[in-house]
């Protein structure tokens, strides 16, 4: 199966890990950009027009989720995988929701990536009793990236609405979430 030509656009803060995926999926035939912010990655589609998109949630400055809507509204037959370290059942939900065709966890490799665009999620990461009611820590987690996405990424705004420190907040969003 030739992939000759098929743009695909990554989106990822973390410079490393965009290098290693972009030259994994280049040897398989792809044609990569890479952009490692929101505005960054407008600018790249412009020019670029990608066939498919790999977004981290988790960006420096903003949420990955705001690139959805309006990549969807720009190219209708763009194809989405939201990528991230920190995730959590409501932003699953709101990728999803606003035209992701897949969302995994990190770490994911290229094959992961490339099966999870045609529905299959080989992330071992995935949770295997979804019947066992998540945690106190873990309800805590979904509830801050909740509100996290309500407001756009902005951390002030979330953390005051949270009744939290600006700094508190930011120390529980530099962890990685409790499992369940």
């Amino acid at each position: 199966m030739s992939h000759s030509g098929e743009k695909f656009l990554l989106v990822d803060d973390d410079v490393t890990f965009g290098t290693t995926l972009s030259r994994s999926l280049e040897r398989r035939g792809y044609v990569v950009a890479v952009a490692h912010s929101v505005d960054e990655a407008l600018l790249r589609c412009d020019e670029f027009k990608p066939d498919k998109a790999v977004i981290d949630l988790k960006l420096e400055t903003r949420s990955g989720l705001s690139l959805i809507p309006v990549l969807r509204q720009r190219f209708p037959q763009l194809r989405m995988i939201v990528l991230t370290g920190y995730s959590s059942i409501a932003t699953t939900v709101d990728a999803i929701k606003m035209g992701a065709e897949n969302y995994l966890q990190k770490p994911a490799g290229t094959r992961e990536i490339l099966s999870a665009f045609d529905g299959n999620v080989l992330n071992s990461d995935a949770p295997v009793d979804t019947l066992s009611p998540p945690s106190l820590d873990r309800i805590e987690w979904e509830h801050i990236q909740r509100v996290l996405t309500e407001n756009a990424g902005n951390i002030s705004e979330t953390a005051r609405q949270l009744g939290m420190h600006r700094r508190t907040l930011q120390r529980k969003l530099q962890k990685r979430p409790v499992k369940s």
